[in-house]
């Protein structure tokens, strides 16, 4: 089996956030963690071909960073496409699942990707390829690493592929016919009884992973509206006071622009370890637009600029946590009258 393997700039030992401009390149042979999938690979099977190429080129090209996967791919005459894992790397897991997609699509190529299930591209391609259930912890790099293996060899062997909790992938909402021992009268009564008697069961129709949320009615009259700015970004003043971490925030802070025209740089920093800071650094108006509102605010756009923006760290945030957050900024923000939220993102 010859295996094309795919990377992002950091897995790929080109460099972190400073590199993630960098354009899809290949090389000869195995990358990185590609020397553990070779290992775990069945005997004779080989990574022929590693493809590298930045998250931040990726998001911003991915119809070329898709082409040129496919073009690596068919030229190595490859049986299959490894990328990630991926972990809780949002950009990463997008751009894998999309060259995975793209290879299968276009070439009838088997591709597998790994990711944690809050990872935004298992969302988008989970329907489509198989997304081994990484986790979010890299320190099980070699569990996850068997299982791309031995899926991906079913894949590329045409073997049936089992339950998603027994093959570790990700569920794709695939319903599939199969006899049974029990009805399912008699499988829900012996749920029912086992949760009465507090013993463990295991539901045959899971809990949606995401609410529904209503869209609010538009403001009548932005020029009697009061607008606050929120942020998932990560702006913070100098020192960092919430101590708000650059991953798997748990805290967010209210700071005051009371009176500000503006914020500088030289008092604000950016805890965030998901996207190049310098940028937010040199003028943190292109998060947290102050400057703008104020002029809209002092045009009669809107009426007033809420005395305060709210920021915390959205990077690998587990969405219950994040929910809980969005809770306590919405009950301030009614608190303080706000009509309506600009939430700037990465």
């Amino acid at each position: 089996m010859r295996v094309v393997y795919y990377l992002n700039q950091f897995f790929g030992g080109i460099g972190g956030e400073e590199k993630a401009d960098t354009p899809p390149q290949v090389q000869q042979g195995v990358v990185g963690p590609g020397r553990l999938l070779e290992s775990v690979l069945p005997a004779g099977c080989v990574v022929v071909a590693t493809v590298i190429c930045g998250d931040n080129y990726a998001a911003e090209n991915m119809e070329e960073v898709q082409s040129f996967v496919v073009g690596v791919v068919e030229e190595a005459e490859a049986d299959l496409l490894v990328a990630g894992p991926c972990f809780l790397a949002g950009r990463y897991g997008i751009a894998a699942g999309g060259v995975c997609s793209a290879v299968l699509n276009r070439l009838g190529v088997p591709a597998i990707s790994a990711m944690a299930q809050e990872n935004p591209g298992a969302d988008l391609h989970r329907s489509q390829i198989l997304i081994v259930d990484s986790g979010t912890d890299p320190s099980g790099m070699r569990d996850v690493m068997a299982s791309l293996a031995s899926l991906g060899n079913k894949l590329v062997n045409k073997e049936p592929i089992g339950r998603p909790e027994e093959e570790g992938y990700l569920p794709q909402g695939i319903l599939k016919s199969e006899f049974v021992d029990k009805t399912a009268a008699q499988r829900l009564a012996g749920m029912l009884l086992a949760k009465m008697n507090g013993l463990p069961f295991q539901s045959e129709a899971p809990d949606s992973v995401f609410e529904d949320v209503t869209a609010p009615a538009p403001v009548p009259d932005l020029s009697q509206a009061s607008i606050a700015l929120v942020t998932d970004g990560g702006l913070v003043p100098k020192g960092n006071p919430d101590k708000i971490t650059r991953a798997f925030a748990k805290v967010w802070g209210a700071y005051p622009i009371e009176g500000k025209s503006g914020l500088s740089g030289e008092d604000y920093e950016v805890a965030h370890g998901g996207y190049d800071n310098n940028y937010v650094q040199a003028d943190p108006h292109r998060l947290v637009p102050v400057d703008v509102l104020r002029e809209m605010e002092s045009s009669g756009v809107i009426a007033k600029l809420n005395g305060e923006f709210y920021s915390t760290t959205g990077n690998a945030n587990p969405l219950e946590n994040s929910r809980r957050m969005g809770r306590e900024m919405a009950q301030r923000l009614l608190d303080a009258e706000v009509d309506a939220v600009i939430l700037t993102s990465t």
